[in-house]
């Protein structure tokens, strides 16, 4: 949908023409947003400032958040902006975490170096998995990539066992820098928060350049695209590197969150949740992985906040229902009834709708 302008803001340069915020109202709203945003971690117990307005567990549920972002992000340069789709998004994360751990943990590299370093190896790892692209598309190519969901697990468990636990998994080291360790919910907000800034402006620029169009023309019409002169393998490869690229970064924040890593703890639903979150939120948008990656993860944090009363509810209810399955069932639940609501009554995801609300607002008070 074409951005509306706001009446008298004209483009008189290039650099007004990719400026990303355009009106002086709106920078002013972006630099209160962010400096706000980034002072939550004050406001919390146990903060410098002896403050207690937001609690830790929303810092924590904000963190992962972050971490989850990163990743949707990157299919979302695959899927929305590609046309190609991946069921093996977690398991490039597992590429990320493990490859993180190992080398802080066994090798003693710093996390600084060792994050790009994760990255790196899954977005290589992500190209492998990207080969059958050039041949293949849609379904097919959907089962081409849910076989990384499976290989990389299995590789993890069982030829890299003497390094990374096997099933049982490892311990992760929390991150340093200097005598400073970022073992806090606090301190890690900055960890994950940073990275996610940082991933989520390259992903939205990535549009606005000749790459970016480039993959924009794959999605639209690739045989159109190849007419013209783009190459396509080229450009489907860089999708699937960057893509993984997302998760490796995403794996590797999340290994040294959690402070443990095992093969099952990035299994198929999590990659599976991941494209539903794009989903909902809108692919092909920039600020689609953060609806919908918000949305999602909060119902998973109201899923768990209503299981004991759901518990306690239920037996009385229904009977047949297993109160031992409940735990498992009601996020999975929540979120296939959320799903199914976006796919049939908006497939185009809430970023769509957030620019029909934009454009009325700033056409305002004008019907049309």
């Amino acid at each position: 949908m074409a951005a509306i302008r706001p009446s008298g803001i004209y483009d008189v340069s290039y650099e007004q023409d990719m400026a990303l915020v355009r009106t002086p109202a709106l920078k002013v709203a972006a630099v209160v947003g962010v400096v706000i945003f980034f002072a939550l971690p004050l406001f919390s117990r146990g903060s410098p400032l002896g403050l207690e307005i937001v609690p830790l567990p929303w810092l924590g549920t904000l963190n992962r958040i972050g971490i989850t972002l990163i990743s949707v992000q990157g299919l979302n340069i695959l899927l929305g902006y590609t046309g190609q789709i991946s069921l093996g998004q977690a398991a490039f994360m597992a590429v990320g975490a493990y490859t993180s751990t190992l080398l802080t943990a066994h090798l003693g590299i710093p996390f600084w170096f060792a994050l790009p370093l994760a990255a790196l190896t899954a977005g290589l790892v992500g190209l492998i998995f990207g080969l059958p692209s050039l041949r293949i598309k849609g379904f097919y190519l959907a089962m081409a990539t849910l076989a990384a969901q499976f290989i990389i697990p299995w590789v993890l468990k069982n030829p890299l066992a003497e390094w990374t636990g096997g099933a049982s998994g490892m311990e992760v080291p929390l991150p340093t820098l200097g005598s400073w360790v970022f073992s806090t919910d606090q301190s890690m907000f900055y960890v994950i928060m940073i990275p996610a800034a940082v991933t989520m402006l390259a992903a939205k620029n990535i549009t606005r350049t000749r790459v970016g169009r480039a993959l924009i023309a794959v999605r639209d019409n690739d045989l159109a695209a190849e007419v013209l002169g783009i190459n396509l393998f080229t450009y489907k490869l860089r999708a699937f590197f960057l893509c993984a690229l997302y998760a490796g970064i995403a794996g590797s924040l999340s290994a040294h969150y959690a402070r443990s890593i095992s093969p099952d703890g990035f299994d198929l639903l999590d990659s599976i949740w991941q494209l539903g979150m794009l989903i909902v939120g809108g692919a092909g948008y920039a600020v689609g992985p953060i609806f919908g990656t918000a949305l999602v993860r909060l119902l998973r944090e109201f899923a768990t906040f209503i299981t004991p009363a759901m518990r306690e509810l239920l037996p009385g209810t229904l009977p047949f229902v297993d109160v031992a399955s409940v735990d498992r069932a009601l996020g999975p639940l929540f979120f296939a009834v959320v799903l199914m609501l976006f796919l049939v009554f908006e497939p185009r995801g809430l970023a769509y709708r957030w620019e029909i609300l934009k454009a009325a607002w700033r056409l305002r008070p004008f019907a049309h």
